[in-house]
């Protein structure tokens, strides 16, 4: 070979190899947006389509990656086990998340799920941290493939949602404070940061909660009815001033403080402007309007999904100017549950209902117990559908923890509105079936109670002591799992999928580790 031969070698091979680190570069995302909508229903999606602009929802639904057929692998599904099983791409089995709230065995309280005393809040008296999420999330994974350089960040309304998505190796997570109307966060991620104080200085909610009203956005909100004898009406709120930021919470208006929030972080430069890909998770509303019932606020909930249309529409514009749609991965799902009913409407129509009281079942179960081995406490709390025994007492007597449980499921069985009971030594011995497995996977073997009561459909779970009611309602919940950007191809999916998919499924297009609590592999 010649020395014109060898340099004319030279040049191809660096060529090539400039050419093979510009592709290996764009087969990452810069940015991931995650973005989780709360109670959101494909029902609803699709009903209050003629009210959507056409950069919102309607590009999501012509352009994205969308299954139409998705759920929680896990019962008993809200905000805070649903956003850790997503970022986790795990079940409350394995990431600890059974709900918002348990029973500390220690103190026999209440507990949130990210309370942490060690850790102060900021611009909020809640003192928060992830201890309680047990695996590792996608941004977790992010920061430790990048040797802490990728970006992680999430805004929602609440804590829960915040902090659960954000992980434990996050930048920053932020919420609206209930009672302050600030912009909040904890010290466990560090110094707020300059741009949180500016934001929230700039957008706080405390000075500007009475000047506010929810109103239609336009005419045509409530002129079709999708519900069945509903009286479509117009509508005027207001939040009071004593719970303003807390109903502010709860109506479509919350969402535009989510978008402006994350938009305001985009325009700091907090994601997407190099080549290491950073991940963004935001939580919208959908429910209903102040916990009230469905029948009540049908045109309010027209005027959500509007209002959030174009509040995706927004986000979606900041994103494609500043980053490149087509350098984002972006993923949209729901919290795969609901809140409101009219439980009054069963019993004046002769439907089956009723009221279980767990404290008299409880009192009822010591009561049975004291009968067969003698007196003393062996029911030590009870708290949602779960009842709590006093192990230490039960050594003490030199009893069997399993025969007790037998024992006990054998009494609980006979209580009227009781259709199944789970002792813990079923969830983690028993023989496995499909019906037992999304129960098993919602149960977490640190945080669950002993027994866990599952009430007939219809009928009422009661707490009288905390004056909570909650109706056990098993129908199917349908909701939309939509990837979108990154140049995907468009395509309709109808095979059963689980929401766990997600977390491998991003973690496969950024390269990166799968958390660490996920075994299901990725959807494409």
């Amino acid at each position: 070979m010649n020395k014109r031969q060898l340099a004319t070698s030279i040049v191809v091979y660096a060529a090539f190899v400039n050419a093979m680190a510009q592709v290996t570069a764009l087969q990452t995302p810069r940015l991931v947006v995650g973005i989780t909508i709360d109670q959101l229903r494909t029902d609803y999606l699709e009903a209050f389509a003629p009210l959507y602009g056409d950069g919102g929802f309607k590009k999501l639904l012509a352009m994205g990656q969308v299954y139409n057929n998705v759920q929680y692998a896990s019962k008993n599904v809200d905000r805070a086990s649903a956003m850790a099983s997503i970022v986790t791409g795990s079940v409350p089995y394995n990431h600890g998340i059974i709900g918002e709230d348990w029973m500390d065995r220690a103190s026999l309280q209440p507990m949130h799920c990210v309370d942490d005393v060690d850790y102060r809040g900021v611009n909020t008296p809640d003192c928060s941290s992830p201890k309680n999420l047990l695996v590792s999330t996608i941004g977790d994974e992010l920061k430790v493939a990048t040797e802490g350089k990728g970006i992680v960040f999430s805004v929602a309304p609440n804590k829960e949602e915040a902090i659960l998505a954000a992980g434990h190796a996050s930048d920053w997570a932020m919420w609206i404070d209930s009672y302050s109307g600030h912009w909040a966060g904890t010290t466990y991620y560090g110094s707020a940061p300059s741009w949180f104080k500016h934001l929230d200085n700039v957008t706080n909610l405390q000075r500007r909660i009475s000047e506010l009203e929810w109103k239609p956005a336009n005419e045509y909100i409530g002129t079709y009815n999708y519900y069945l004898a509903a009286q479509q009406k117009s509508f005027s709120h207001t939040f009071d001033k004593n719970r303003g930021i807390r109903q502010f919470k709860r109506s479509a208006l919350v969402n535009e403080e989510i978008t402006r929030a994350a938009n305001f972080c985009l325009n700091s430069g907090l994601g997407g402007l190099d080549d290491i890909t950073d991940f963004f998770s935001l939580c919208y509303y959908a429910g209903n309007w102040d916990g009230k019932s469905l029948s009540e606020t049908t045109t309010e909930l027209q005027d959500t999904y509007k209002r959030l249309d174009a509040e995706i529409e927004k986000l979606l514009k900041t994103i494609d100017q500043l980053v490149g749609l087509d350098k984002t991965l972006i993923y949209l799902t729901s919290t795969g549950y609901e809140t409101h009913t009219d439980n009054a409407a069963l019993s004046k129509y002769r439907i089956p209902t009723g009221n279980f009281s767990l404290n008299r079942c409880a009192a009822l179960l010591n009561m049975y117990l004291v009968a067969m081995y003698g007196n003393g406490q062996y029911v030590e709390a009870y708290y949602n559908n779960q009842i709590y025994l006093n192990h230490k007492f039960i050594e003490q007597k030199q009893l069997k923890l399993s025969e007790v449980l037998a024992h006990c499921e054998d009494f609980l069985f006979q209580f009227s509105g009781v259709r199944d009971v789970y002792t813990s030594t079923r969830m983690t011995q028993g023989a496995w079936t499909p019906g037992i497995s999304s129960v098993r996977n919602g149960y977490n073997p640190k945080c669950s109670g002993d027994i866990t009561i599952q009430v007939v459909s219809g009928w009422n779970l009661v707490n009288e002591e905390r004056g909570s009611s909650k109706m056990q309602r098993d129908s199917f919940f349908e909701f939309p799992l939509i990837f979108f950007g990154y140049n995907l191809e468009p395509k309709k999916v109808s095979t059963p999928v689980t929401v766990d998919c997600i977390a491998p499924t991003i973690a496969h297009h950024i390269r990166i580790r799968a958390p660490n609590g996920c075994s299901s592999a990725p959807l494409f």
